[in-house]
C-alpha cells in the first residue's frame, strides 16, 4: 500500500467517533471500544504496491467478495463477514473508506454508529 493511502485510510478510521490505534500482534488495528473494525496489518513493504486491510462488511460482503482482490477473512473471522482486501495500487481510495465506516457501524455502539447519520 502507498504511503500516502494508507495513511489516508488510517486517519480516515481513527477521525470516526471515539476510534483509536491500537497494535495487537504488532499489527496496526482501529478499535471503537474494545472492539477491533479495520485491521491495516504490518507496515507494508515498500516494494508492495497493493492495498492490504480486513473489515466487516454485513451490508456489502457478497459485492466486495466478488471482486478479484478479496478474500474471506482467516480466522474463523468470514463467518462474521470479515473480508481482507488486497486492492490495486490505482483501486479507487472512496470505496475503502466506504468500507472502513461500514465495520465502523457494524462494530460500535448503536449511538456512535448513529453519530454518522446515513
Amino acid at each position: 500500500m502507498t504511503a500516502s493511502l494508507r495513511g489516508t485510510l488510517i486517519a480516515h478510521a481513527l477521525g470516526l467517533p471515539e476510534a483509536w490505534e491500537d497494535h495487537p500482534w504488532g499489527e496496526t488495528v482501529a478499535k471503537v471500544g474494545k472492539k477491533v473494525f479495520v485491521f491495516f496489518g504490518m507496515d507494508p513493504d515498500e516494494a508492495d504496491e497493493a492495498t492490504h486491510l480486513t473489515v466487516k462488511l454485513p451490508m456489502s460482503h457478497e459485492e466486495a467478495l466478488a471482486l478479484p482482490f478479496t478474500e474471506p477473512a482467516g480466522y474463523g473471522l468470514d463467518r462474521g463477514h470479515w473480508v481482507t482486501v488486497h486492492a490495486p495500487a490505482d483501486w479507487p481510495a472512496d470505496m475503502l473508506l466506504d468500507w472502513i465506516e461500514e465495520s465502523y457501524r457494524a462494530v460500535a455502539p448503536r449511538k456512535l454508529a448513529q453519530a454518522l447519520g446515513g
